[in-house]
């Protein structure tokens, strides 16, 4: 009996361990289907006629989900200021030149108001002089929306003196000059391209989401699998154990 007490807590243990297992697996098999139909929403959305960007009054209740990726089209004029440099490596770029480079972020003023952040495209990191300013004077681009990226541990801070830093997030760059209270946009514009430019190399949006949902739902699987292996030879030991250690019998 008293075995049997102390056994118990190590069994509920082990089962408790199976039953989760088991279910962050299905929990990932879940997160698959979900990551599946985001790539393709907005693989599709990407590939939809560009549409008017939404005016500066409604920037605010944008739903970056929702946006990400979405073509769309906009007029206005480049701002005069130099740009910022956001340090990034294109392994595999759709133009002739790639590794480490920057993105070349222009701030743009929109003629019905507001200012974006436009990303001019791709400069490598040895041609840096190698790119002139924007066109000037009213001009209507392409391009396609990007929510901002987020920060980790180990991204360093903005430099906002020398305009360079590590993540495209119009709240870390900085404000804009000479217009008091400007309304800029919380997201940013990949323009696709750029006439008569060579540099920097725009159309370089990278299009790939990590998607190992698959991958982790069979490791959880395989640990629930294991899980219960180990519990099933435990209970089999338990019940050799006694058999083996029972005394000789003495006419033997």
């Amino acid at each position: 009996m008293t075995s049997t007490r102390k056994a118990g807590p190590f069994i509920a243990f082990m089962l408790a361990l199976t039953v989760l297992f088991v279910a962050l697996g299905f929990w990932q098999l879940q997160r698959l289907v979900w990551k599946d139909q985001l790539i393709a929403a907005v693989e599709d959305r990407a590939r939809l006629s560009p549409a008017a960007l939404a005016p500066a009054a409604l920037w605010r209740g944008l739903v970056p989900d929702a946006y990400d990726f979405t073509s769309v089209s906009l007029t206005g004029t480049f701002v005069a200021e130099q740009p910022v440099l956001v340090f990034t490596s294109l392994s595999e770029p759709r133009g002739a030149l790639g590794g480490l480079g920057y993105w070349v972020m222009q701030l743009f003023a929109l003629e019905g108001g507001g200012r974006v952040w436009a990303n001019r495209g791709f400069v490598p990191e040895d041609r840096l002089g190698a790119f002139g300013p924007p066109p000037a004077g009213p001009v209507t681009l392409t391009g396609l929306m990007r929510r901002p990226e987020s920060a980790n541990w180990f991204s360093p801070a903005a430099d906002s003196a020398a305009r360079r830093d590590y993540i495209r997030d119009p709240a870390r760059f900085p404000a804009p000059g000479g217009v008091p209270n400007a309304v800029v946009a919380p997201f940013t514009v990949d323009l696709a391209s750029m006439v008569g430019e060579r540099l920097p190399q725009a159309g370089e949006t990278v299009m790939e989401f990590p998607n190992r949902h698959f991958e982790y739902a069979l490791t959880w699987f395989a640990l629930a699998a294991l899980a219960s292996l180990l519990l099933a030879v435990w209970l089999r030991q338990r019940r050799v154990e006694p058999a083996s250690l029972a005394p000789l019998d003495p006419r033997d």
